[in-house]
């Protein structure tokens, strides 16, 4: 049996876990959650804890189950406390705002881009060089994350762009400090 997929999930106050028709439901105060479990995967709830069972040894099935725990345990968590990613960026007169809902950035382009996040993601700008985007759902809060990044990764040169807070921008050199650096050649 998987080692993750054994582990019990305690559910813990005001979440409410339906499982019917190999649906599992999940509900708490930042909102309601749903995941469709495979076959191979079976779950009991006893006095507000989560069991997950394989129906065979198969390494697949092995997998499914490590996965399915873990799927589950995200949703628990993003109903009780949600998640957030915060968006750092970098460049001289690049800024994002908030308007309705709708994220615009200004970075570097001829026209502002408008970003219209997925439906249950929230996106804020406190300040003009930053942006949190939250949400209940772990993997569509990543995946908006990576869609604003995307417009403007950071490049090696200069680090301009929009990158993960904390993230670590490798840097190029230059092409003058490249040629003094490769020898006699010439």
């Amino acid at each position: 049996m998987s080692r993750i997929g054994k582990k019990p999930i305690s559910v813990p106050q005001g979440v409410k876990v339906n499982i019917a028709d190999k649906v599992i439901k999940v509900e708490g105060p930042k909102g309601k959650m749903d995941h469709a479990m495979p076959a191979c995967v079976s779950v009991e709830l006893k006095d507000n804890i989560l069991q997950f069972k394989g129906k065979t040894d198969s390494n697949q099935d092995k997998a499914l189950l490590g996965t399915t725990r873990a799927l589950v345990l995200n949703m628990i968590k993003g109903v009780t406390d949600g998640y957030s990613r915060t968006l750092e960026i970098v460049g001289v007169g690049f800024r994002a705002t908030v308007q309705q809902n709708k994220l615009n950035l200004q970075i570097g382009f001829t026209h502002p881009i408008d970003y219209i996040p997925p439906e249950g993601v929230k996106v804020e700008a406190p300040k003009q060089t930053l942006i949190v985007v939250s949400g209940s759902d772990k993997a569509k809060v990543g995946q908006a994350a990576a869609e604003i990044r995307d417009f403007r990764p950071p490049e090696p040169y200069k680090g301009k762009g929009i990158r993960y807070q904390g993230e670590h921008v490798r840097k190029k050199l230059g092409k003058a400090i490249a040629k003094t650096g490769a020898g006699g050649a010439g």
